[in-house]
C-alpha cells in the first residue's frame, strides 16, 4: 500500500497519467504507485476508451477499469481518478482540448489557489511523447521497468489458449498484478476471446505470405465515405477480422487502377449502391490520406478516403444485397458509436464530418 501524503507536504495537488492499459502491468503499477506517492489525487486517463475490440484493444473500458480497481488497496482507490478517454487518431489538438477540459473538470480548485497539476508517465515510450504536449504543466518522468510489454503480453495471451494458460502459469507474476491476471483468466472462457484468437490466426497467415519480402509491406486501400440526409453508408462485416462491427465501403486497389477509379468500383461492385457514377463524382466534397500506424490489423496500411455528400433526398439511394458479401445499410450519424466501428473508420467520418470528440454522448 502506497503511504498517503500529507495534504501540505504533497508535492502535487494532482498527477495525470495516460495510457491504453491493454491490459494495466506491474510498469503501470509503478508510475501509479509513484503519483501516489508524490500528489494528494491522481487522474488515471484510460485512451481507446471506445473502440471495438482488436488484438490490439483487446479489453473495453469497463474491464480495464476493473483491472485497475483490483491493484489497490480502497485508500488508495479512494485518491484515484479512472476516466475514459476516446481517441482522436487524426487531430491532436482536439485530443489534447479533451485532456485539458477532463483535468480542469476534476482538479478544478475548491479555493482561489490554483491547483498544482503535473504529468507523470514512463521515461520512455508513449507516455514521454505525451509529456512534451501539455507545457503547461509540469512533468514527471518515473525510471521504465524494464522487461515488461503490453504488446508481448497480448502476443502471449491470443496466439492460443495453450499459450495463454502457460503464460498465466508460469510468466505473468512478472508482468500482472494478481487481480489483473485473475481477470485475464475469466476472459479466456468467454466466445470474444476465441473470435480474437481466430483474428491472430489469420493475421499470422496473412504475414506468412509476406515473409520472404525485402521489406516489411505497406499496402494501400480506398474508403468511401457517402453521406446523404443526415445518413453515412456502412457495412456490416461478415468475415474475420471484425466480424459484426461496421465499416465504411472499400478495399484494397488493383495494380493497374487510379485511386478514385478503385474507390467508385467498390461502391458499385460490393455495394451496388444506385447513384450514377456523374452524380457520386459530382458531390465529391473531399479526399484525404488516413496513415495512423496502428490503424489496420495487416499491418502498416494507407488508406485513401473520399468523401461524397449527395444531395438531400426524401429517399435514401437503394443499396442491392451482394451474394455473400458484406451487409450494406445507411445509418443515421447519431447511431455512429466507436465500439461498433472497424479500425479507424469511426475517426475518418469524424475527420470529414468535424464531428466532436464526445460525438455520440462520449
Amino acid at each position: 500500500m502506497t503511504a498517503r501524503p500529507d495534504d501540505s507536504a504533497a508535492d502535487f495537488d494532482c498527477l495525470v497519467f495516460i495510457g491504453r492499459f491493454q491490459p494495466p502491468h506491474l510498469g503501470h503499477l509503478a508510475v501509479i504507485r509513484e503519483a501516489l506517492r508524490q500528489a494528494r489525487q491522481v487522474i488515471v486517463l484510460v485512451g481507446s476508451a471506445w473502440q471495438a475490440r482488436s488484438l490490439r484493444n483487446p479489453w473495453r473500458y469497463e474491464e480495464r477499469l476493473r483491472m485497475l480497481r483490483s491493484a489497490f488497496e480502497e485508500e488508495e482507490n479512494a485518491r484515484l481518478k479512472v476516466v475514459p478517454l476516446l481517441d482522436a487518431l487524426y487531430n491532436n489538438d482536439v485530443w489534447v482540448r479533451d485532456v485539458q477540459r477532463k483535468v480542469r473538470d476534476i482538479a478544478s480548485p475548491e479555493h482561489a489557489r490554483l491547483p498544482r497539476i503535473g504529468l507523470i508517465g514512463a521515461s520512455r515510450g508513449q507516455s514521454s511523447y505525451y509529456l512534451a504536449l501539455f507545457p503547461q504543466w509540469e512533468s514527471v518522468s518515473v525510471p521504465l521497468v524494464e522487461g515488461i510489454s503490453a504488446s508481448r503480453i497480448r502476443d502471449r495471451l491470443f496466439r492460443s489458449a495453450a499459450s495463454a494458460e502457460d503464460y498465466l502459469s508460469t510468466h505473468a507474476a512478472h508482468d500482472l498484478p494478481p487481480g489483473v491476471a485473475a481477470r485475464i483468466r475469466t476472459f479466456l472462457d468467454e466466445a470474444t476471446y476465441g473470435q480474437l484468437v481466430e483474428e491472430q490466426h489469420l493475421l499470422d497467415q496473412y504475414r506468412q505470405a509476406w515473409a520472404q519480402a525485402p521489406y516489411p509491406p505497406i499496402f494501400v486501400t480506398v474508403n468511401a465515405v457517402v453521406v446523404q440526409s443526415g445518413h453515412v453508408l456502412l457495412v456490416r462485416r461478415t468475415a474475420a477480422p471484425g466480424k459484426g462491427l461496421y465499416a465504411l465501403p472499400g478495399g484494397f486497389i488493383s495494380p493497374h487502377e487510379r485511386l478514385m477509379d478503385a474507390c467508385l468500383r467498390e461502391l458499385r461492385e460490393r455495394v451496388r449502391l444506385k447513384v450514377p457514377e456523374a452524380v457520386l463524382k459530382g458531390s465529391l466534397r473531399g479526399q484525404r490520406l488516413f496513415d495512423e500506424p496502428h490503424r489496420s490489423w495487416r499491418g502498416r496500411t494507407l488508406a485513401e478516403a473520399f468523401y461524397f455528400a449527395l444531395r438531400p433526398e426524401q429517399q435514401l439511394p437503394q443499396l442491392k444485397p451482394v451474394k455473400g458479401g458484406d451487409h450494406a445499410r445507411w445509418v443515421p450519424l447519431a447511431d455512429l458509436d466507436p465500439e461498433s466501428l472497424f479500425e479507424d473508420h469511426f475517426f475518418i467520418i469524424q475527420d470529414f464530418l468535424g464531428l466532436p470528440a464526445d460525438f455520440g454522448g462520449r
